[in-house]
């Protein structure tokens, strides 16, 4: 008579029952909460499709609990750039006409009626100039642009000097508001490959190798495989 490793040793086997920490349990199901309650983060990839998830102490360990902070810091930058120039495509026409004028100074010699309509035009235009800018650039454009000389009519290089001297200082401004939202687009893109970088490893993408979407094996009768035999 065989003995069964039961008898052999006086106990039952024990079978793996439901509900014993022997099997898996629910926590490493998709879309539930883990044994610790820990809060997730999705990430969202450029598609609108989830990427993944991230525990909120993987990101406060890789330091990106400031993310909300920075935004709040973008913001403000956005908010800045808007006070600063209130009237942009105003400040952009009269910037594009002066600096026609300018080229036009340079191309043809003035007369003294056409000298004394141009400084007109550009005290009009410095004037019109500070009601679509804030005030702290009004006041630096008051410092820097010099009014003409009164009851004499300016010269051609003066006028030259006093236009060229608005045009650079327009381009200047131009140059500092573009530089400053690209800055905010690549912090921006940072953070996204950051919070990318802290999915957990091993999952697959969308339509990547291995990932939902993904072409699956090639069989031997398939258009792209080995080709059969000649009948």
């Amino acid at each position: 008579m065989t003995q069964t490793p039961a008898d052999r040793s006086g106990h039952a086997p024990q079978g793996g029952q439901p509900g014993q920490s022997g099997q898996p349990g629910q926590a490493g199901q998709p879309g539930q909460a883990g044994a610790s309650g820990e809060e997730h983060v999705v990430v969202v990839g450029p598609d609108g499709q989830p990427v993944g998830a991230v525990p909120v102490s993987a990101l406060q360990g890789m330091g990106l609990e400031g993310v909300d902070a920075g935004r709040d810091l973008e913001q403000e930058d956005e908010r800045n750039l808007t006070d600063l120039v209130e009237q942009p495509a105003k400040v952009m026409r009269i910037g594009s006409m002066v600096k026609q004028l300018l080229e036009e100074v340079k191309a043809a010699p003035l007369d003294e009626a056409s000298r004394a309509r141009l400084a007109d035009i550009h005290a009009s235009s410095v004037k019109e100039l500070e009601a679509g800018l804030a005030p702290e650039l009004v006041e630096e454009l008051r410092r820097l642009s010099l009014p003409f000389a009164e009851g004499t009519t300016p010269s051609e290089s003066e006028l030259r000097i006093a236009q060229a001297q608005l045009v650079g200082w327009l381009e200047g401004l131009f140059h500092g508001i573009q530089t400053a939202i690209y800055a905010q687009q690549m912090a921006a893109r940072a953070q996204l490959e950051q919070a990318r970088r802290a999915l957990p490893a091993g999952r697959p993408q969308p339509g990547g190798p291995g990932g939902p979407g993904a072409p699956g094996p090639e069989g031997p009768g398939s258009p792209s495989g080995s080709g059969g035999m000649y009948l």
